[in-house]
């Protein structure tokens, strides 16, 4: 039987709250819709969030609320899913990159502080791979050069960063989403944390077109989008948060088990911990109060390694692998549009040249990280002893 990549988990109370929502006649801005937003808020901690369709949504109306706009540059991570830097094109921003920490895979913040420029406008961490980022420091810098933070946890639902902070919920805008592969799914969503009322009620005028919080139907008082979830959606959200603790836990058996399994190669060690290119570096340790919550299991192979060679070798097995993240700045349209060619930012390129993603999800079983580790070690065996 094959192994996919990532695989939702979802079950008979996602189905019985989206008969609920099908049964309403609401299907769209209903009850359920605020039932998810308050459920998502009192999980995270805070005071209110607003849902939108996706991840990107939320990205992008995050920066709208902070003002980013024509001539501002924003300091961001290059290795990122896209969205985080779309997001600042759709407005007129330029994304600025500065490179990364090696072992955690975010923002570097002595990077992102030399990044800084007369025209830079604000800070666009991303919490990569469910690791949080560096946000302490990264506050201090905007706050002593007066700059705005848009906090990408996209990745990251329950983790927990270095202050101890739940991610999203340190009163800055955060963005989370909510795809078939994210620690918990609505299919496809998102949600923005507001930093105050009067930018939820902005947020939830501009995901609707911009009609007034009144709901007047030809009153549209700013310019939106159609940035609505739906109630169905929302529907599966209610249901996984009611176990998001049981799906995190389930996520970190799944990787406690890789990592076992695949530290009894020889050679193979978390990052942080060796620094070899001939390594098959696992994924870091949590460091301090810093906590990862699971977003999917990412090795860099050794640096000899043909990785595309790799990759097809699990699929001959029935196991599904994939080159996970490309670096942004090496994307046709980013090095047409800037002119990046490569070398600007050594660390996320060769991260980037050497990560692949194994399959994780949480109902994976031990036998199944075992196929996944043994049929890896048979296909590195030619280039790595």
């Amino acid at each position: 039987m094959e192994i996919p990549l990532a695989r939702p988990d979802v079950g008979p109370r996602e189905e019985e709250l989206v008969l609920e929502v099908l049964r309403s006649g609401r299907l769209s801005l209903g009850p359920m819709l605020e039932r998810f937003e308050r459920a998502f808020a009192e999980f995270l901690g805070v005071g209110d969030a607003v849902a939108v369709s996706s991840g990107t949504a939320a990205l992008h109306l995050g920066v709208r609320r902070l003002g980013w706009g024509e001539g501002d540059e924003v300091v961001t991570s290059p290795l990122s899913f896209v969205a985080s830097a779309n997001c600042l094109l759709y407005e007129g921003a330029k994304p600025v990159f500065c490179d990364i920490d090696p072992v955690t895979l975010d923002l570097d913040p002595e990077a992102a502080a030399a990044a800084v420029g007369e025209g830079t406008a604000g800070l666009l961490p991303v919490h990569l791979f469910g690791y949080p980022a560096a946000l302490s420091q990264l506050e201090e810098l905007a706050s002593a050069r007066g700059l705005g933070i848009l906090e990408d946890a996209c990745e990251a639902l329950g983790a927990v960063d270095g202050a101890g902070r739940r991610v999203g919920a340190s009163g800055i805008f955060a963005c989370f989403g909510f795809y078939a592969n994210k620690q918990i799914t609505t299919g496809e969503g998102g949600v923005i944390v507001p930093i105050d009322t009067e930018a939820a009620t902005a947020l939830r005028s501009e995901r609707n077109q911009g009609r007034a919080p009144d709901m007047d139907w030809l009153d549209h008082d700013r310019l939106g989008f159609n940035y609505r979830l739906s109630d169905v959606a929302a529907a599966i959200g209610v249901a996984q948060l009611e176990r998001a603790d049981e799906l995190l836990a389930a996520r970190a058996r799944v990787a406690a088990a890789y990592r076992e399994r695949l530290s009894d190669f020889d050679g193979a060690a978390p990052a942080g911990e060796a620094d070899d290119p001939e390594t098959l570096l696992l994924p870091c340790e949590d460091r301090g109060d810093e906590h990862r919550t699971w977003f999917v299991y990412v090795v860099q192979l050794p640096a000899t390694a043909d990785r595309d060679a790799v990759i097809g070798e699990l699929a001959q097995r029935g196991i599904a692998a994939k080159a996970y993240l490309p670096c942004i700045h090496m994307m046709p349209f980013y090095r047409e549009r800037f002119g990046f060619s490569g070398g600007e930012f050594p660390v996320a390129e060769r991260v980037a040249e050497r990560s692949l993603a194994l399959p994780f999800f949480g109902a994976m079983t031990d036998t199944q990280v075992d196929r996944v580790a043994e049929a890896l070690a048979e296909a590195l065996r030619g280039d790595w002893t």
